[in-house]
């Protein structure tokens, strides 16, 4: 009997009825084979857009149906166009092929004939021509890989997403499949949300939801027509692209035709991302919220028991002489560990925030001020040669050394022979133990001259980093006054300090942040009274 079915199948769905080894052109190849053999197809199997490189066969519906046909006898011949419609995995398909012939299931291909397993030679066969089915599976995957590379380090839009702030302009061009060309340029309206986005992100602390809250506020919408969700903003916010770079590799070509954002702003955004999604009992450089009116909510510590500060709007009530009841509402800084009785914490339970905020911001105010007096980069730059020269004197003179002692080294290896043979005027015994020292002495010059080396390309990436920090550090005191929102001056603040603990009677101690140090050293740790406030 010659019950016939047949499979067909594209790795893609553009290749359904468009192009080369498409259904269409199998279906009716498998139909004049059939006719040609006096066969008659029963059923046929379709496969959409299944890659037979990537897909396992027992991941695939239509291989697993025509198992359970070939197990219920249900036809005799299983025709494709080509075998490797079965699939190109190397060691996978070869095995099928042959589990449907021992079944009974005579499997023939339009192009190569009938596979038979009457010999050794075969197997091999069977096997040789699904393991160059993989190979070329793996060439076009990597031919395919590269050109989309190149045409991403060339600026083409290669397909996909397209980014917020971004739109896709039509170039006037068609590819090989009639398809248009489109390019990806920037939409100087949505490119302006999105510097919004980082700019209240960076500059005043927003958060995910925040910033998604004031963007659906002023009437934008995604590329979909929906409302900003928190987890778009952070998409945005982690997207290299806006820095003009079509990949996220770290090797990708900069294009700056697509640079939205400056790499200092978005690489500061990546930095408030990852420290505020880290957990509660690590510290943050930066207010994991800046939405509350209080200055130092969040990043302000009880002293006493090193518990978070929280804020609290208290009502207090008294009478006057007159018998009329006076209500004042004060915001204050409250520790919650002592209101809650979790610790036995001998600090107030609570301080007034006017106070404290005055405090803090009288000596960020006179620091700013002091900046005029700290060095400038031109003085940085020459500090840091001044060192670099120190360095290179003390690297010379111990080579110098290791030179020396590495002489000395040879010499006496050198009479090591002669005292062998009784010529030499020391023992084998007192060289010994003096090749011994040497050999000690250059390990440890040899030490120190990598600790030196290891030390000199630390300044050098300390330097690096300095000029950016630097620049951040002038733009703030320039930036910071009194009309500044509360927003960005905790997120200065928090930047700025690593650290401000308040105690009893409200002392405040403020630690500066490390990166700071360097441009006002005396002001690495302060300790302020408090300052009164009408």
């Amino acid at each position: 009997m010659n019950r016939v079915y047949t499979l067909y199948r594209v790795s893609t769905k553009q290749q359904v009825d468009r192009v080369k080894d498409d259904i269409p052109m199998q279906r009716e190849a498998c139909h004049e084979f059939a006719d040609r053999m006096g066969w008659t197809i029963d059923k046929e199997f379709l496969e959409k857009g299944v890659s037979g490189f990537k897909v396992s066969a027992s991941d695939r519906d239509a291989i697993q149906d025509l198992k359970a046909a070939a197990l219920n006898k249900e036809f005799d011949i299983l025709l494709v166009f080509m075998f490797d419609r079965i699939g190109r995995i190397d060691d996978e398909t070869p095995f099928i092929v042959e589990w449907f012939v021992k079944q009974g299931i005579r499997v023939w291909s339009v192009q190569e004939g009938e596979q038979r397993f009457e010999s050794h030679v075969d197997k091999l066969m069977n096997y040789i021509r699904f393991w160059q089915a993989s190979g070329e599976s793996e060439k076009t995957s990597m031919r395919i890989k590269t050109r989309m590379q190149q045409l991403k380090a060339e600026g083409c839009y290669t397909g996909g997403h397209v980014p917020y702030g971004y739109q896709l302009v039509d170039t006037g061009r068609v590819n090989k499949k009639g398809r248009v060309i489109h390019d990806l340029e920037i939409d100087p309206i949505t490119a302006d949300w999105v510097r919004d986005v980082f700019s209240k992100t960076v500059n005043e602390g927003y958060g995910s939801f925040r910033c998604a809250s004031y963007l659906n506020d002023k009437g934008c919408r995604t590329h979909a027509g929906t409302k900003f969700q928190c987890n778009t903003i952070i998409r945005i916010l982690k997207n290299r692209m806006y820095c003009g770079y079509m990949s996220q590799a770290e090797d990708a070509p900069y294009l700056e035709h697509l640079q939205i954002i400056d790499q200092p702003t978005f690489d500061r955004a990546q930095n408030i991302l990852e420290q505020r999604a880290r957990n509660n009992d690590v510290e943050r450089e930066v207010a994991r919220t800046t939405k509350s009116k209080l200055l130092l909510s969040g990043i302000m510590y009880c002293g006493h028991c090193g518990g978070t500060l929280t804020s609290l709007y208290h009502v207090d009530k008294y009478t006057r002489k007159d018998g009329t009841e006076v209500k004042r509402t004060e915001l204050k800084y409250l520790c919650y560990h002592k209101s809650r009785k979790l610790c036995k914490c001998d600090g107030q339970t609570s301080y007034l925030a006017k106070r404290v905020d005055a405090v803090v911001l009288s000596v960020v105010n006179d620091m700013f001020s002091s900046i005029k007096e700290s060095p400038d980069e031109a003085v940085l730059k020459k500090n840091f040669e001044k060192e670099m020269q120190r360095y290179r004197a003390k690297k010379t003179k111990l080579n110098q050394e290791l030179s020396k002692q590495k002489k000395q080294l040879d010499k006496l290896e050198d009479e090591i022979a002669a005292s062998l043979t009784g010529e030499s005027q020391y023992s084998p015994e007192i060289l010994s133990r003096s090749i011994k020292k040497l050999e000690d002495k250059i390990s440890e010059l040899n030490e120190s001259i990598q600790s030196l080396d290891d030390e000199m390309n630390g300044k050098k990436t300390a330097m690096e980093q300095v000029k950016p920090m630097y620049d951040t550090f002038k733009g703030w005191a320039t930036e910071f006054n009194e009309n500044m929102s509360t927003e960005r001056k905790k997120m200065i603040i928090s930047q700025l300090f690593s650290r401000i603990e308040l105690y009893k009677g409200y002392d405040i101690h403020i630690e500066l942040n490390m990166d700071y140090k360097q441009f006002c050293e005396d002001w690495s740790t302060l300790s302020s009274k408090s300052v009164e406030v009408e």
